[in-house]
């Protein structure tokens, strides 16, 4: 009889980490690259069905999802909840969940939107910081990762709103990097395009296009802003606060030489 082979064991860092929206694009990169590395995970998402697949395929032995729209108050106290109920500690938060609903200048933008922007893309954010200092950062230490934009450090005609609430992130992670040390450090990532659902309106049917504005020649991926996180969560970046990662494949190189 043949012996089947042994499925090795994978890792277990002992470390959790929280991660908004995370069922699908970049968020779910992230999630993927510290389940890697052997992280337990707990995702969020508004769409519970999608949430469910992506625990699936990352492996709910590892990690739990918890539905619910990441500006809401409510959601965010009990997604900390279950994650310490489930896993009796939170090291790491990725601020990742965000939305663009308008397109075009900031001169005709409904302030409604552009409030509704702020509330889930930056206010979420510090909900969820502030909740997870409280629940095990301020005693044990850890680290915060926000997801940015070359939005947010540049101007960027037509997602103006995303922008601005792109910058008011980066300097949020300023603040906390500030108030939460020394034990927990708080850094940004400002990817540029990545190839999502979520970009897929700036570079669907022209791609070859929007490719060649990029010196590494390709888009972004998802698994190149998981990488990045991986890094700012791990201890060879434990002397790293307050700082913004330009994850951007070099396009900032051909605005700096005209």
């Amino acid at each position: 009889m043949t012996q089947q082979p042994k499925e090795e064991a994978r890792p277990d860092s002992g470390k959790v980490a929280l991660v908004t929206g995370a069922s699908r694009g970049i968020g779910y990169g992230i999630a993927e690259a510290l389940v890697a590395r052997g992280d337990r995970v707990c995702i969020t998402g508004r769409n519970e069905e999608a949430l469910k697949e992506a625990v699936e395929r990352l492996g709910p032995d590892r990690v739990i999802g918890f539905p619910g729209k990441a500006h809401d108050e409510v959601h965010q106290a009990a997604a900390v909840d279950r994650v310490m109920e489930a896993f009796g500690r939170v090291d790491f938060l990725v601020n990742n969940a965000g939305t663009n609903p308008v397109f075009g200048p900031i001169a005709d933008l409904d302030l409604n939107v552009a409030r509704k922007v702020f509330e889930t893309n930056v206010v979420s954010a510090l909900g969820f910081a502030q909740l997870t200092w409280r629940a095990w950062q301020k005693d044990h230490g850890g680290a915060i990762v926000n997801i940015a934009s070359v939005a947010g450090v540049s101007a960027s005609p037509f997602i103006g709103a995303y922008g601005m609430s792109k910058a008011a992130m980066v300097n949020l992670t300023l603040q906390l990097a500030h108030e939460f040390a020394p034990g927990v450090r708080v850094n940004a990532i400002a990817p540029a395009v990545i190839k999502t659902r979520f970009a897929q309106a700036i570079y669907e049917g022209r791609e070859a296009e929007a490719v060649a504005a990029y010196p590494l020649g390709r888009l972004g991926v998802p698994e190149d802003v998981g990488g990045a996180a991986a890094f700012l969560t791990s201890d060879q970046s434990d002397w790293i606060t307050g700082q913004t990662l330009v994850v951007d494949g070099g396009i900032f190189l051909n605005a700096s030489v005209h």
